[in-house]
């Protein structure tokens, strides 16, 4: 419009440039008519919401209907005039983007669905790792017992390949990390040929990633870990959606998939399926990883993750299989003695039918987390590797197990007591349909309580007892005394010898 007015100051508009304004408007000829006689109408003001009703609108998880009922409720108590419920729902569509209001009402991971990511520049393979741990939802059988496995690994940011996994039956540690990553750097069978040594490893600041057993392994061999702010999955995307992809399309296929859909109460569809046991778990997830690394991908302009590490030229950095083992144990740092015992760690002993002849030398030892039924022993001066050492007095497993059965037991026992003792501190309150105090309801015999309170004021009793404060009274004449009860120990002593010299 600010066009044609300037061609109407020069000279007669024509209807040919009124047409094209108005067919790029999408309005008639005649408003652009009007609007260069009269001028465009002035743009309506709008209602904009201000920082008060932003924090109302947070207060109320995002329901605009509530706030707009406080503000009609304001006008009636003689405050300013409220807005429609349209006008206040325009005025926050308008404000608020899609984003901010599932933010509003669901939260920041919700707010997250609706954000933007950039992508990382393409790399060359081993020279990003992505590491992270993902919890199967999955029941297995181990040991008769329905548990959850988690299941660690590494993939290559560059050609999405996996490169390492590990599978724990319980909660991941430190040596889940460490067992896939000597999966993951090494090429011989059955874990190649995909491995070697990467630049950096990303981890999001989980405990086991980032614990000094892990980060002295990738220390030994120059491997940098980069530790990622929590909470931040879109920062390593490419284990991510591994761990996406692994729910869709492995866990969801097994049997006691615990996110399958459910009856209207609930409950599985089907509550006695058959559990895989764990081996069986772990065979199904090594061939689906064998898959992967398999199947053809759009983003590797269909190419398999395993071509894709092939063609690419990269040279690789290996590292010889005993020393991959090796230098992925802990070290306390403390020298120990071979003895005629064997070597001693934590208060056992460990033996090898290689010390024979080795007595008296000074030794270090080196372990798996949580593996301890055999140590590595190495020279604590040159550091030359001697040998494993077995634990020398180690349990049967019929006595294991019956250690564990005694263990259960005992837990189940005090389990039961205690939910016995929270069911007497249990307190049961009246219904109340209009406003006051609670009332407290159950009634209780007087036997009852006098058991009660005689069993609090004999512990208390106990607790205050002074056992020394009253002396004890002589013994019986027919008790049997020992020696330093019937006289002191000085006396006793003369008269033998008085009895000696007599002799």
């Amino acid at each position: 419009m600010r066009r044609l007015v300037e061609l109407g100051r020069s000279g007669p508009v024509s209807t040919e440039q009124v047409v094209l304004v108005a067919r790029s408007l999408g309005v008639s000829e005649r408003t652009v008519w009007r609007w260069l006689a009269h001028g465009m109408p002035a743009a309506r003001s709008q209602f904009t919401l201000d920082d008060e009703l932003r924090r109302r609108l947070a207060f109320w998880r995002g329901n605009v209907s509530a706030v707009h009922r406080e503000l009609v409720d304001a006008a009636a108590a003689g405050g300013p005039p409220a807005p429609s419920l349209a006008t206040l729902h325009r005025a926050v569509a308008r404000q608020l983007s899609p984003g901010d209001r599932a933010g509003l009402r669901r939260g920041e991971h919700a707010a997250r669905e609706f954000d933007v990511f950039l992508r990382r520049p393409a790399t060359y393979r081993n020279a990003v790792w992505e590491g992270d741990h993902v919890e199967a939802p999955v029941e297995v059988d181990v040991d008769g017992r329905l548990v959850k496995p988690w299941v660690t690994w590494f993939v290559d940011v560059a050609t999405n390949v996996v490169l390492g996994t590990a599978v724990t039956p319980g909660p991941p540690s430190r040596e889940s990390v460490l067992a896939a990553l000597r999966a993951a750097i090494s090429v011989e069978e059955p874990y190649g040929p995909a491995g070697g040594l990467p630049k950096v490893v990303r981890v999001d600041r989980g405990k086991d990633f980032l614990s000094a057993t892990v980060t002295a392994a990738c220390g030994v061999f120059a491997v940098r870990v980069a530790d990622l702010p929590g909470y931040t999955p879109h920062l390593k995307g490419t284990v991510e959606t591994l761990n996406g992809a692994a729910q869709s399309m492995f866990f969801a296929g097994l049997p006691r998939y615990t996110h399958a859909p459910r009856l209207a109460d609930r409950r599985p569809a089907d509550p006695d399926a058959p559990a895989l046991r764990f081996e069986a778990f772990v065979a199904e997830l090594l061939a689906w990883v064998g898959w992967w690394n398999r199947h053809e991908m759009p983003a590797l302009d269909r190419r398999t993750p395993l071509a894709a590490w092939r063609d690419d030229p990269t040279p690789l950095t290996t590292v010889p299989p005993g020393d991959l083992r090796l230098f992925t144990l802990e070290d306390d740092g403390k020298a120990r003695r071979i003895t005629t015992k064997g070597v001693s760690w934590r208060g056992r002993c460990y033996v090898g039918d290689w010390m024979t002849g080795h007595v008296g030398r000074q030794v270090r030892v080196r372990w798996m987390p949580h593996h301890d039924h055999e140590v590595e022993v190495f020279d604590a001066r040159s550091g030359e590797h001697l040998g494993a050492a077995v634990l020398s007095d180690r349990a049967d497993e019929a006595m294991v197990a019956a250690v564990r059965r005694a263990r259960r037991a005992r837990r189940d026992q005090l389990a039961a007591d205690l939910r016995a003792v929270e069911r007497t501190r249990r307190q049961r309150y009246a219904a109340s349909t209009t406003a006051e105090p609670a009332q407290p309801v159950g009634a209780m015999t007087r036997a009852e309580a006098e058991v009660e309170l005689g069993d609090a004021d004999d512990a208390r009793m106990r607790a205050v007892a002074r056992p020394r404060l009253v002396p004890l009274g002589p013994p019986a004449s027919g008790w049997v005394l020992p020696r330093s009860a019937r006289a002191p120990a000085g006396e006793a002593d003369v008269d033998q010898a008085g009895k000696d010299g007599g002799r």
